[in-house]
């Protein structure tokens, strides 16, 4: 099985588990949307043993997080399940979280869009979203570098770096708000969002 590394996963993987820590503390299963390599669902889940930690992404990327979860293994990680926003079902019933990273810059704003949908159909009142990523604040980049990233991404034909404000729009009418805003080293943030 191929065994991919990506050191943006490994960036700021502390600093994330330490919010998630707090606000997955009460959840019983959290789905995580595009466990990209599986590094993230390896070093959170044993850290989170009250809960069940799902992974999932679309099926080209199963054998990384395979091979990191038979390197890793932890008995509260389950998939990866196939998972395609727009073209997938949602996999998870009962899931009372979902978790997400730099994902939301990588996918095009109406596949973006999509993901906030489903999450906010799906998740139960009282259910928590953690999105990870850059993003930007008030129309502004929050650094030169995020600017730079963002013309790359374009470069590279993925979807660019999108405005919290313009995400809160997408899910003002589907009782998805977001609770937090945490900024993390490296100019990136962690969005809190809570199902009401």
């Amino acid at each position: 099985m191929e065994k991919r590394f990506c050191q943006a996963t490994e960036n700021n993987k502390d600093a994330i588990l330490d919010v998630l820590k707090e606000r997955f503390a009460s959840v019983k299963v959290v789905f995580e949307i595009g466990s990209g390599t599986g590094q993230h669902a390896i070093h959170f889940a044993p850290q989170l043993e009250h809960l069940t930690w799902v992974t999932a992404d679309m099926e080209v990327n199963h054998d990384t997080i395979k091979a990191w979860l038979t390197d890793f293994p932890s008995d509260n990680i389950d998939g990866p399940l196939v998972y395609e926003v727009g073209n997938s079902d949602w996999p998870v019933k009962g899931a009372d979280a979902v978790f997400s990273a730099n994902t939301a810059h990588i996918m095009h704003p109406e596949i973006t869009r999509q993901m906030f949908y489903n999450v906010a159909d799906n998740l139960p009142t009282g259910g928590v979203f953690c999105l990870y990523g850059p993003f930007n604040v008030d129309g502004q980049y929050t650094s030169e570098g995020n600017k730079s990233f963002d013309a790359h991404l374009a470069r590279e034909g993925c979807g660019g770096i999108r405005d919290i404000s313009e995400l809160q729009s997408w899910v003002a009418d589907k009782h998805l708000v977001l609770e937090e805003r945490l900024a993390m080293p490296a100019n990136n943030f962690l969005l809190v969002w809570r199902k009401q």
